[in-house]
């Protein structure tokens, strides 16, 4: 082959795609950024001191003379996840954007190679001494709300292509028989909030430590404020779990799985309350081979409609319906109860946003624990990006993704003012006119304290 003598500083030119019309490509020497909008951002992590939160409680320290600071490498992958990157090597994208890196006051943005090295430091008992203390600061931030949170339950799969710690077969609904990790969440519903999380095993079932997990995720959030009821799916339907719930005198509804004793009961059911033409509601008592207890059960009985697909599960005894049934400890209306489990749903968009927007899924390490650090920072993000929407006004949620979109993609470039730097954003992208309040918002947002409640409120 004969070498490339290309001359990459001569123009070139290209026909628009259009209007055919000659387009000239040069370079330029000045330090451009696609992502001005950042500058909204840091405004809000500088108000909190995430970064002195970050250090006072990084378990790790290099020794070497040549080594970046390790907050400086966890910050750095919070904003390349932060601005789309799903793998480590997407790190690499914003090693040569020096405006980027002025704006978050970097003289080296690390390579893909130093994050991975900094997770792998990182143990198990690592990562409980930074994330713990994390969770608990942002914690105490969260807005009061006199009627309490409902705290949703889920888990989900994260595919693994390797022979990673944990990676092993399991419940896999998109690719049977691949390895993977199944991680647990809890989430604070009203505030957006992602109380608690565990990486675990890919063998493992939907309610493997759920209560061990709940007792955790209770334990941090301590008595700021009420936990007004625990929501789950049919995966958490298990005895060991609704007993610490009630032992705890936790409120909760948890979806029933239809075994043929629960849709034995949900057949004799005589009395139905009719909602409207569509949906009508009972409720029965049973106590199941196996519990302590005998426990309520609310059944939905919805009629079956022609081109339109039920959420329900048929039974053979009553044809021309479907039904949802849920166990629950309260004492209200079976119709309330739905509704108040329906708004569970969103719990779905949580993790969507999760595994798409922040690329929950794609950090992976061959040691569990070092994964697991990766993972934990995935809720710490997500929760930053929570309160950056409250703390800057924006008013309804937004996921992830479209604050990417709509604050932090804006083309600046770089430039000086006698010795003080200046970022310009692109006007034609209208950014600084339109985003100027959101930078007002946080400079003038009072950081707000929850409240410590007494044991007998909190119950």
């Amino acid at each position: 082959m004969e070498p490339n003598t290309t001359d990459n500083s001569v123009p070139r030119e290209i026909d628009a795609l259009l209007s055919g019309e000659r387009l000239i490509l040069r370079e330029t020497k000045r330090a451009v950024t696609p992502f001005g909008g950042v500058a909204v951002f840091v405004s809000y992590p500088c108000k909190i001191d995430l970064i002195g939160k970050v250090r006072q409680w990084m378990p790790v320290c290099w020794r070497s003379p040549n080594q970046i600071d390790p907050t400086h490498s966890f910050t750095a992958f919070l904003i390349a996840v932060l601005t789309g990157a799903k793998r480590f090597a997407h790190a690499e994208w914003l090693r040569g954007d020096s405006a980027l890196r002025a704006l978050l006051g970097m003289q080296r943005f690390p390579t893909d190679d130093t994050i991975r090295n900094l997770f792998r430091r990182f143990g198990m008992g690592e990562v409980q001494r930074l994330f713990a203390p994390l969770w608990e600061w942002q914690m105490a931030r969260l807005p009061l709300r006199p009627d309490g949170y409902a705290l949703d339950l889920d888990s989900t799969v994260f595919e693994r292509y390797g022979r990673q710690e944990g990676s092993l077969k399991g419940h896999n609904p998109r690719k049977h028989g691949r390895p993977s990790h199944h991680p647990l969440l809890g989430v604070l519903a009203e505030a957006h909030f992602l109380l608690h999380g565990w990486l675990r095993s890919g063998n493992c079932g939907a309610a493997r430590g759920a209560a061990e997990f709940l007792k955790e995720a209770l334990a941090l959030w301590g008595q700021r404020q009420k936990i007004r009821l625990v929501r789950a799916d049919s995966g958490f339907f298990e005895d060991n779990l609704l007993s610490f719930l009630e032992e705890r005198c936790q409120p909760y509804i948890v979806a029933a799985r239809l075994t043929k004793w629960i849709k034995r009961q949900a057949q004799r059911v005589e009395t139905w309350k009719e909602l409207d033409e569509l949906y009508a509601v009972g409720e029965f008592r049973v106590k199941l081979l196996g519990w302590q207890n005998e426990r309520r059960f609310v059944a939905v009985r919805e009629l079956i409609r022609e081109g339109r697909e039920s959420l329900g599960r048929k039974l053979i005894d009553v044809p021309g319906y479907t039904f949802r049934i849920f166990v629950t400890s309260r004492g209200e209306a079976p119709e309330e109860l739905w509704r108040d489990y329906n708004r569970r749903a969103d719990m779905e968009n949580r993790i969507a946003e999760l595994k798409h927007d922040l690329g929950a899924d794609g950090f992976c390490l061959k040691k569990f624990s070092a994964t697991e650090a990766a993972f934990r920072r995935v809720p710490l993000l997500f929760n930053l990006l929570s309160e950056f929407q409250r703390a800057a006004g924006l008013g309804r949620y937004r996921d992830p993704a479209t604050v990417r979109t709509q604050v932090l993609t804006c083309g600046a470039i770089l430039g000086r003012a006698g010795r003080r730097v200046v970022v310009h954003l692109s006007e034609s992208w209208g950014r600084l006119k339109t985003m100027i309040y959101l930078l007002d918002s946080i400079l003038k947002w009072q950081i707000p304290t929850s409240p410590k409640l007494d044991s007998a409120v909190v119950t």
